[in-house]
């Protein structure tokens, strides 16, 4: 497990949700200079950490909603931690849990170097991946109907038909929008220029 023990001037913990986040801001003392609730909208974000912008960064919890963010503070230079949610629970857990506790929670462990880390996988391929799951999870579902179709029919001795065969054509028709090898190999593509360009980069070195 990875941790992020670099010192920085500020420290920010964001408990991320869809619609609100709430935000708590460290110094490097500990001191709480910020924590409150807001919307979860780039503007918000961008007007609650503009005063401590110098050395400031940024972590959330590893859910689904941190895309945006990650994103956000790439395009603005704010250094990002993604804390894996998991070992965080491990770190942190207790019965009193909320909204602003858990981003104090947060804020702490990044200050400490004790907020373990997952990968903030990169904006480029970020879509391929999230193809795959979707269609692993179709793939999935589309066994067990099959399965519960059949077994049905072994309990009243009935034939099996080959029922893989009348969805056939409609596996056809998603494959004929969704051209995976062909969306596959653009992206894997994508993939190496850009660890191509983060290798020959000067901060990889």
């Amino acid at each position: 497990m990875r941790f992020d023990d670099r010192q920085h001037r500020h420290y920010c913990g964001i408990d991320l949700h869809v619609k609100t986040m709430h935000v708590c801001i460290l110094d490097a003392t500990g001191q709480v200079l910020v924590h409150r609730n807001v919307k979860t909208t780039p503007a918000a974000f961008l007007e609650i950490v503009a005063p401590y912008r110098d050395d400031l960064v940024v972590a959330a919890e590893c859910m689904f909603t941190w895309y945006w963010l990650a994103d956000l503070c790439a395009a603005e230079g704010i250094a990002f931690v993604l804390g894996h949610a998991l070992a965080m629970k491990a770190i942190h857990g207790g019965k009193a849990k909320n909204d602003k506790l858990d981003s104090h929670k947060i804020a702490v462990l990044l200050r400490g170097g004790l907020l373990p880390q997952a990968y903030v996988y990169p904006a480029a391929i970020r879509s391929t991946r999230d193809l795959l799951r979707r269609r692993l999870h179709l793939v999935r579902k589309r066994g067990q109907l099959l399965a519960h179709i059949q077994n049905t029919r072994a309990q009243y001795n009935l034939p099996n038909s080959n029922v893989g065969s009348r969805i056939r054509p409609i596996v056809t028709a998603c494959r004929a929008i969704f051209p995976m090898r062909v969306f596959a190999r653009a992206s894997t593509s994508t993939w190496r220029s850009s660890n191509a360009t983060t290798a020959s980069s000067p901060m990889s070195n």
